[in-house]
């Protein structure tokens, strides 16, 4: 047995995802492995000296790239370095939240098995936090059972078992510089190419939560991604599907007046400390409505 895990982190610190890892590994008889920490570019110099240090630990490297090139190039650039024929990925804001977590990954059979996420976090503290509330709202969507009812269409990069060959073969499309999409994208290239992604229930915690600023700032940023690759990614979201048809009709032209007249109060209200998670939906419809 074989497995390259590959964590690409930009401004952030995976110290305890990685311990966590080395540990199961370590328990596993016969198992070769290596654990790749590909550092995208980060300014912040104190996880920058986190994530050097891991190079310390036993069958670990950390990989630094001078500049931030994207989540697809740096997951591409992992998959070149690895030296295993199976690959797991791992975003470095998840956390370890089972004891059979690599075990699990192992005993599964497919070129592409996606593990999913819980949702982590102490609700009473996080109560305010939009992204928090927003991960709460979608979360029974992700389990095992609704994502195989779409495997192509609910995957997601964070927590994933590939071949290295199919990674190969069918790398992340590196036109996605920005935040969003390119897992999407991906999922319907697989089914194209006629390779299926089998999903089990074999989940990470998601416990690191952005404020509410940065999380609307990055949703906008997603959006800009979703528009500019709107053509390829067609049937893949429902905001997306939900605009083609609304886009030419008066309901259309009411929303896009909408956002303009109140989209700067919508913004500043989910930037504030009472968010709503129904806001947010109303929000990201109309700011993509006044993108076409």
């Amino acid at each position: 047995m074989n497995l390259s895990i590959l964590i690409p982190t930009f401004n952030d610190d995976c110290t305890a995802l990685v311990h966590d890892l080395l540990a199961q590994a370590r328990q596993i008889d016969g198992l070769s492995y290596e654990i790749l920490i590909g550092d995208d570019g980060s300014t912040d110099e104190k996880v920058i000296g986190h994530l050097q240090a891991l190079s310390e630990l036993p069958h670990t490297r950390f990989l630094r790239r001078e500049e931030n090139q994207g989540r697809a190039a740096i997951r591409n650039f992992l998959v070149r370095q690895a030296q295993f024929d199976r690959l797991l990925f791992i975003d470095s804001d998840m956390a370890v939240c089972r004891k059979s977590f690599l075990r699990r990954y192992l005993d599964a059979d497919g070129k592409v098995v996606y593990g999913g996420y819980i949702v982590g976090g102490d609700s009473r503290l996080l109560r305010h936090n939009l992204r928090y509330q927003y991960e709460r709202h979608c979360e029974a969507a992700h389990h095992v059972n609704q994502r195989l009812l779409h495997p192509d269409r609910d995957f997601h990069t964070s927590n994933f078992l590939v071949d290295r060959q199919v990674m190969l073969d069918h790398p992340l499309d590196e036109r996605f510089r920005h935040y969003g999409y390119e897992d999407v994208l991906w999922g319907k290239v697989l089914t194209q190419m006629g390779i299926d992604i089998q999903h089990i229930d074999n989940p990470l915690s998601f416990n690191t939560f952005e404020d509410n600023a940065a999380f609307v700032a990055k949703t906008e940023e997603a959006l800009h991604t979703l528009y500019i690759f709107r053509k390829e990614l067609t049937g893949y979201s429902h905001l997306l599907d939900l605009t083609e048809k609304l886009h030419p009709t008066l309901i259309g032209a009411c929303l896009r007046l909408w956002h303009r007249l109140f989209g700067p109060w919508e913004r500043r209200r989910l930037c504030g400390p009472h968010p709503s998670v129904r806001l947010l939906q109303l929000y990201k419809l109309g700011f993509f409505m006044r993108l076409y």
